[in-house]
């Protein structure tokens, strides 16, 4: 699959890395090792489909954070995100709210948060019209680093439920 010429918008969804046990707070919770890992891997996973992100919403959180430095390294791209604390408790349609409000020139959109709020607006985003599997995989759970990769034909504000297709899902793992 293509995704650098792929002619609608695309949503990347995606739950943070591993992340320890412990912290400070669970706010600032680092990600393990692992977590580093299994996020450059689903970065470079995301790059060898050519998609390159002109837009990430991530949550304020350290582990989300941290797992963002670790997509984009894995990617080989270069874009700071735009940090949202309120990601880090938001509940689906909150996150939602919060892509509907994105650049209007932006194409190409990473969201970085918490289970189960990820879990659940990838299950939302869904039209049904997904290759076969594909819905049924992603259904099957939204594990540390799992990412699901939606197409939205209409303008950012347009995104409800049910209105992208699932064009491809995936669970870093390096």
């Amino acid at each position: 699959m293509d995704l650098a010429e792929h002619p609608t918008r695309l949503i990347v969804v995606m739950r943070h890395a591993k992340a320890e046990q412990v912290g400070p707070t669970d706010f600032e919770r680092a990600l393990a090792d692992r977590g580093h890992a299994d996020a450059a891997e689903a970065g470079a996973w995301l790059a060898a489909r050519g998609f390159v992100p002109d837009h990430a919403l991530v949550s304020a959180a350290r582990r989300t954070q941290e797992t963002w430095a670790s997509l984009v390294a894995g990617g080989g791209w270069d874009l700071d995100p735009e940090l949202d604390r309120g990601l880090y408790a938001a509940e689906p349609e909150t996150a939602l709210a919060l892509v509907r409000r994105s650049d209007p020139q932006s194409r190409r959109l990473v969201l970085v948060g918490h289970n189960p709020t990820m879990a659940y607006l990838a299950q939302l985003l869904g039209d049904g019209g997904a290759p076969d599997g594909l819905e049924r995989e992603l259904m099957t759970g939204f594990p540390t680093s799992a990412l699901a990769v939606f197409a939205h034909d209409g303008e950012w504000p347009d995104l409800v439920d049910g209105s992208a297709r699932l064009l491809a899902y995936h669970v870093g793992r390096g």
